[in-house]
């Protein structure tokens, strides 16, 4: 994903972060996973839309491509299905005679597919490189090492982890391992309520956006009521103290396209935009969500829209391909990007037509690619966690 919006120093080095966004470097024990192994073709090949229908067709129903809202429109009408990560996920569990799972999404999105898909299944990443810098801010490494700092203060026993679906599967299962749940933007609030049923705390994983919209906003509690736990600071730069007394303890990670969104933002569309309607994502910041007229998941979003009257106004605060369909499918309403700046997901682009056709002309040749595994011990825990998610009332 893109990061957030800074003065940029053009004679500074490349950092390792920034190689591996570019598909330049290899990190086995990063979300993004490292670039494509294959020979792609050229992305000015005339040919590429009409080669993508030759492999899918020959494929048949051996192959089932699935494509998130995020992506670009040349790689979504290949798509089977569209949704967001976790339909996705369910939408494959139902196809059981497909061989191969084509995810066109990331890296967290296509593990999760195949956590819920049979072991004769086979769930294939276009490009390894299409990863989640939110999913990036959490490893499993990090996340033990938070929870023996809630053990040291004596409180881990009351805490009941939720990590949003957003995550990798290394910390679906450590929530499964320690008897939480995973949860949608849609159904934050739901996951939070019966958390609270089972202890008196939650670490919520990795959005603090999501997890503190949802406690206050929609749940009646403080700000106060939540502490932010940061990773590389000495106890999550947190005292004993504050974090027996909070109720909400947040991982300090977010989303770089949603994060990117301010209050500037909503005040000037407002400006420009008499009458305008302020529609957002729960994974923006708090203070954006409490100025908007709407806040919903990617799901709400596009139902509101479908069903706006007329001639409506619209300024929506999340991903920008989203935002550009949107749009071009409802030329009756006036539908723009909350922000002036263009803002794509850029790891979530990285799925492209070059890197669809080579797959799928892969496996119209035989020839597995890209396939994304989950080992035995975390997919069961991962498992048990999407499953109590699955169970929420």
């Amino acid at each position: 994903m893109t990061t957030a919006q800074t003065p940029v120093d053009l004679d500074v080095q490349p950092t390792p972060l920034a190689l591996l966004l570019l598909g330049r470097e290899a990190d086995p024990r990063s979300e993004r996973g490292v670039e494509c192994p294959g020979d792609l073709p050229s992305p000015s090949d005339p040919d590429l839309v009409e080669r993508a229908r030759a492999a899918k067709e020959k494929l048949g129903d051996k192959v089932f491509v699935l494509g998130h809202h995020y992506q670009r429109d040349e790689v979504i009408q290949f798509a089977d299905v569209t949704g967001d990560s976790f339909k996705l996920a369910r939408d494959a569990a139902a196809r059981p005679e497909a061989e191969y799972i084509v995810f066109c999404g990331v890296h967290f999105m296509a593990e999760s597919a195949d956590i819920l898909t049979g072991d004769d299944q086979k769930v294939v990443l276009p490009d390894l490189a299409a990863g989640c810098s939110m999913a990036d801010m959490a490893t499993a490494e990090q996340v033990a090492e938070c929870w023996d700092v809630l053990t040291e203060a004596g409180i881990a026993e009351q805490v009941v982890p939720v990590s949003y679906m957003n995550s990798s599967a290394d910390i679906k299962a450590f929530t499964g391992k320690h008897g939480g749940t995973i949860c949608t933007s849609s159904n934050a609030k739901r996951a939070l309520d019966w958390a609270f049923e089972q202890g008196e705390k939650v670490l919520f994983l990795p959005d603090q956006h999501l997890g503190r919209n949802t406690a206050v906003r929609d749940m009646g509690m403080s700000l106060e009521d939540c502490v932010l736990y940061n990773p590389h600071k000495p106890n999550g730069g947190l005292t004993a103290e504050e974090l027996r007394n909070a109720k909400m303890i947040l991982w300090r990670g977010h989303c770089s396209v949603h994060g990117r969104f301010s209050i500037d933002s909503v005040n000037d569309v407002r400006e420009r935009i008499p009458g305008v309607r302020v529609l957002v994502h729960p994974e923006c910041k708090h203070e954006v969500v409490a100025a908007a007229d709407e806040v919903g998941s990617t799901e709400y979003i596009i139902k509101a829209l479908d069903a706006a009257p007329a001639g409506s106004k619209w300024a929506i605060g999340t991903e920008l391909n989203l935002v550009r369909r949107l749009a071009n499918a409802h030329p009756d309403k006036e539908i723009v990007f909350l922000d002036k700046t263009v803002c794509f997901c850029s790891t979530m682009n990285r799925i492209d037509l070059p890197h669809l056709v080579w797959a799928l002309e892969s496996l119209a040749e035989g020839n597995l690619v890209n396939r994304i595994e989950v080992d035995r011990e975390t997919e069961q825990f991962a498992k048990l966690a999407l499953e109590r998610m699955l169970a929420l009332p």
